[in-house]
């Protein structure tokens, strides 16, 4: 098989590319290896990913934008079996300082990717990196109760693919990858290709480069290592389900071997894979045995859910999948690979 993944770089991406390359098949990585410019961070991020890929032999790296159609095309070559579509921009502060350039990164770079398929491979199966923030602030009209350390659903288990996406607020990245989201359904039923949207809620793992704005997970485990202060926006009792990366991948491998033509579904690790942030806090410390130096509390981020939590059941049913990493163990999965790298954070 001959898989294209855009945003290979990335931490779906590489793992993505990764998996495919094990399998023995033909993977072409396509990324602009721009996410450290983006955060105005002054060290290497993806391009350790970038540079961890040129290892297998069956990997094809090509320096590209998604926005542009040649790099696109260049990448796709005579046609492939599959596109897995993880670029974007991923960081909800970042949409707010710099909308028109989040919009050109997960909206338009999208559509252009599915048009490119279209032209090219109309029969390759699609798979698009949707996000939770999708739902915005209707999430919130799910009522909660209030724990010691964490916000509790009162009457549901986790947020199923009905909610409703409209008349509510979103921030801009929850609009741009909405559009991408809405263009990849559209592709499946008016072009008839075979798309899968994943609807993904707070996805980690090793060789993610989390920063304040975006991978809080990886963040907070590498603050914890170096050293570093933390902010929590709001009291830290909001919840979020984490699904370790190489779990996600595996759902994306099911469908793409699946007889599903085009669907829609919410993954993530589901109700027994929660974490809130002051939960998550303990867990770092009880892993690391190290103390957050100091850890501050500031308002609520605009359109910050306070729970979600995913409904898997439409995915485990459909691609009989299931979340197999719990998180103490991908917990110290990226304990051991952040202390092994540390040189990148310091």
């Amino acid at each position: 098989m001959k898989i294209l993944v855009t945003g290979g770089a990335g931490l779906v991406g590489s793992h993505t590319a990764e998996y495919y390359a094990k399998k023995g098949d033909e993977v072409i990585a396509l990324d602009n290896l721009m996410r450290s410019n983006l955060f105005g961070y002054n060290k290497e991020s993806v391009e350790f990913n970038w540079n961890y890929l040129a290892q297998f032999d069956n990997i094809k790296r090509i320096k590209g934008d998604v926005r542009e159609e040649s790099d696109v095309m260049k990448a796709l070559g005579n046609g492939v079996d599959a596109v897995i579509h993880t670029a974007g921009q991923p960081g909800v502060p970042l949409s707010m300082k710099i909308p028109k350039e989040d919009f050109s990164i997960n909206a338009y770079g999208t559509l252009n990717v599915l048009e490119c398929v279209r032209k090219t491979c109309p029969k390759a199966a699609f798979v698009y990196c949707s996000t939770n923030k999708i739902y915005g602030e209707n999430v919130d009209q799910i009522s909660l109760e209030e724990e010691e350390t964490r916000y509790v659903y009162k009457s549901k288990k986790g947020v199923s693919e009905e909610l409703s996406v409209d008349l509510t607020g979103h921030t801009p990245y929850g609009a741009s990858k909405y559009t991408g989201d809405i263009y990849t359904q559209e592709y499946g039923h008016m072009y008839g290709m075979k798309t899968a949207v994943f609807r993904m809620s707070c996805i980690y793992g090793t060789r993610q480069f989390g920063f304040e704005d975006q991978g809080w997970v990886a963040w907070f485990v590498i603050a914890n290592l170096t050293g570093q202060d933390i902010i929590i926006y709001g009291d830290g009792k909001q919840v979020r389900d984490l699904l370790y990366v190489d779990d996600l991948v595996e759902a994306y491998d099911k469908f793409i071997n699946s007889d599903i033509k085009h669907d829609v579904f919410n993954i993530g690790g589901g109700p027994r894979n929660t974490t809130s942030l002051l939960e998550f806090i303990g867990l770092v410390e009880q892993k690391t045995g190290i103390k957050f130096r100091k850890i501050e509390h500031k308002s609520w981020r605009p359109s910050d859910q306070k729970v979600y939590i995913s409904d898997i059941s439409k995915v485990s049913k459909a691609l009989g999948w299931k979340p197999g990493i719990t998180v103490e163990k991908g917990l110290e999965k990226l304990i051991e690979w952040v202390g092994a790298n540390n040189k990148f954070f310091i």
